[in-house]
């Protein structure tokens, strides 16, 4: 065991685990004597070849967990077989073709989201040209977005590991440049993950100017206000709570504890040295929902209680099974229960769902060139990475 730092107190081997995923975090923890040895579980799942790229210093190449739950423990408590978010080949193996070559073709993908980018890998490693087009000036999409929510910075290390294995297969990423329909002459196929665009809402008062969307919060091309409505409970509605009141920066262990009233002395029964008290922020944050039931309906089960149980603790306010009326320059009237109720609001943020991103769809058909549609761009309804990472897989082998 060497000289660690329980040694006085135990005298069998210390095995550690939980959001270790990636190898430098592993060997600190083995340096500093926390741990004899420690344990992965959801990692492997991301990318099976974990020990092996940090074995042969590549662990840029790793396809790192990001914690979602989604595709592992979210399967299992559905009673449905294990996999992965980003990784589709977990636990499904068999099910998928071996990666053999094509004959090459010159393939544009048009959106660098979760679909697009599994899409140009795939396509790649076949052995085509692949060029990625992403109107943004870097590559991630929704993913991208999310990445901007305090708790959910891991989802960058996808991007990362797309930006490296991309560049090692050859793919041409061409970020800032919307894909034009004339370009479809330059290509044999075309695929279009052109992802999706906010949803417009269809209430009185929402041209006004402190009605903005989602999207302009999260990548901070408007600024937060202070009283703020956000109408609709779902994912991106919780996320752009959590961001408008914690930010991007990843929060600290200290302050993880202290938030969570941790008792890092172990001297309390249980760990937990009181009830969390709710957070004081300097935003007054109300979200709105029209349908019944509670905020994250939809998400998985091993996370939708946990968001609802922080909005909570951040003092987050929410209305559902209501009517709205209208917005005004000093907020939004609403009808709940035959009673009308105005809430005051220097800010509206509409994260109400999207559409699907079809802008140019028709035109790129016209020139005749295949063209294969996948993901959002696809169903952009109860909008899924999950099935977006499928579906650019499966195009990769298909075409």
């Amino acid at each position: 065991m060497g000289n660690q730092k329980y040694q006085k107190e135990l005298s069998i081997p210390v095995i550690t685990t939980n959001r270790i995923n990636m190898p430098d975090v592993a060997e600190q923890i083995l340096r500093d004597g926390d741990a004899d040895m420690v344990s992965m579980a959801r990692p492997f799942l991301a990318d099976p070849d974990f020990v092996k790229k940090a074995q042969l210093g590549k662990s840029g190449e790793i396809n790192t967990c990001i914690a979602c739950n989604q595709a592992c423990l979210d399967h299992i408590f559905n009673q449905k077989v294990a996999t992965c978010l980003v990784n589709p080949f977990a636990c499904k193996e068999t099910e998928w073709p071996k990666i053999t070559e094509a004959i090459p073709k010159r393939i544009a993908v048009t959106g660098a989201g979760p679909a697009g980018l599994a899409a140009s890998l795939i396509l790649a490693r076949r052995g085509h040209h692949v060029t990625l087009f992403e109107k943004g000036d870097e590559i991630g999409g929704q993913l991208r977005l999310a990445s901007q929510v305090s708790g959910k910075e891991e989802f960058r290390e996808t991007l990362r590991f797309y930006r490296v294995v991309l560049a090692k297969n050859n793919v041409t990423i061409k970020t800032s440049t919307v894909f034009q329909p004339e370009d479809a002459s330059n290509f044999d196929e075309i695929v279009y993950s052109a992802g999706v665009l906010p949803k417009e809402i269809e209430i009185e008062g929402s041209d006004l100017p402190h009605v903005v969307r989602y999207d302009q919060v999260l990548n901070g091309s408007v600024a937060p206000g202070k009283n703020i409505v956000i109408i609709g409970a779902g994912g991106i509605g919780i996320d752009t709570a959590m961001f408008l009141i914690k930010g991007s920066d990843p929060e600290s262990k200290q302050e993880f504890m202290k938030r969570w009233k941790v008792d890092a002395t172990w001297s309390q029964r249980g760990g937990i040295s009181a009830i969390p008290e709710k957070h004081i922020s300097s935003k007054n944050i109300t979200i709105l929902q029209r349908s019944k039931g509670k905020p994250g309906k939809h998400l998985g089960k091993t996370t939708a209680w946990i968001h609802r149980e922080e909005l909570k603790l951040l003092g987050v306010k929410y209305l559902d099974d209501l009517q709205y009326k209208k917005i005004t320059s000093s907020g939004i009237e609403i009808s709940r229960g035959g009673e009308d109720i105005f809430i005051e609001a220097d800010q509206i943020v509409i994260c109400a769902g999207q559409t699907s991103n079809l802008a140019m769809l028709d035109e790129i058909k016209s020139y005749g060139k295949p063209v294969h549609v996948i993901g959002g761009a696809l169903r952009a309804g109860e909008l899924d990475a999950k099935r977006a990472f499928e579906e650019g897989t499966r195009i990769g082998f298909e075409i």
